[in-house]
């Protein structure tokens, strides 16, 4: 079986082999999709992004990465096909170092039915396919209640996380009329799926641009030429709670022994 590469070896790769500049989250489906790791965690994207970020902030012009745009990045010009060297004690980032801004991760209309609710429900996403999924059901921050695609309601989960909160709108007077939901969280989430904790104080200069980020990422309004180009955060993609496939399996058994009787 082939060694698996370091994530500093295998974004060279994947930028040499592309030739052109790529998004942070664009390579790391990459290095998933070629199988250059096997061990990718929970947050692969995010693992990406830091060491480009920390290659080029401690190695400077010796680093073998540009950033090129927002989140896009490519191999620095020179030395095609041929990666340049470390720079001295310079070792790769650790995989648990990461970039959070304000809102560290969310996710974009959510199924209802894909959650198997009680008072502790699990909020299953993933990065990207092969990814470790994640248990959002203690994050906290804000979130939206659609039906269909219109927001019927917009709350915080703050005192009570957002699993506590949306089995809440379960029982109440919102329980029939919403289907989907969308939320941002202010936890970070560590390599290993693990919800972390929140820092003590945001700057205005942060705090300002993630609530701008967040209302256009969430509203989408026509006036706004762009989406929040400055929310730094990580999307999850929705997993159905395995739970409800089993019980769908079950109740198939079920009626089938009833017809056989």
């Amino acid at each position: 079986m082939a060694r698996e590469v370091s994530w500093r070896k295998a974004i060279e790769r994947v930028l040499h082999e592309a030739g052109t500049s790529m998004h942070y989250k664009d390579i790391a489906e990459q290095i998933v999709v070629r199988g250059l790791r096997r061990s990718i965690g929970a947050t692969p994207a995010a693992t990406v992004s830091a060491n480009l970020t920390t290659s080029i902030n401690r190695e400077g012009d010796r680093s073998p990465f540009i950033r090129t745009g927002k989140g896009e990045y490519a191999i620095r010009p020179g030395r095609p096909g041929e990666s340049m060297p470390m720079a001295p004690n310079v070792e790769e980032v650790p995989e648990e170092e990461k970039q959070y801004g304000v809102v560290t991760s969310f996710g974009m209309f959510w199924r209802r039915e894909f959650v198997q609710w009680s008072t502790q429900p699990r909020l299953l996403g993933a990065q990207q396919i092969g990814a470790k999924p994640v248990d959002f059901c203690n994050q906290i921050g804000i979130y939206l209640l659609y039906d269909g695609r219109e927001v019927i309601y917009v709350g915080r989960a703050a005192e009570r996380p957002l699993g506590r909160r949306l089995y809440e709108h379960g029982a109440d007077r919102l329980s029939t009329r919403w289907d989907r939901f969308s939320w941002f969280g202010l936890l970070p989430v560590s390599d290993e799926g693990e919800l972390g904790s929140l820092p003590r104080t945001f700057g205005s200069d942060r705090l300002v641009p993630a609530v701008e980020a967040v209302l256009i990422e969430a509203l989408e309004p026509r006036q706004n030429r762009k989406r929040g180009d400055d929310l730094s955060a990580v999307e999850y993609l929705q997993e159905e709670d395995p739970e409800i496939e089993k019980a769908r399996i079950k109740e198939t058994v079920n009626a089938l022994l009833k017809k056989a009787l």
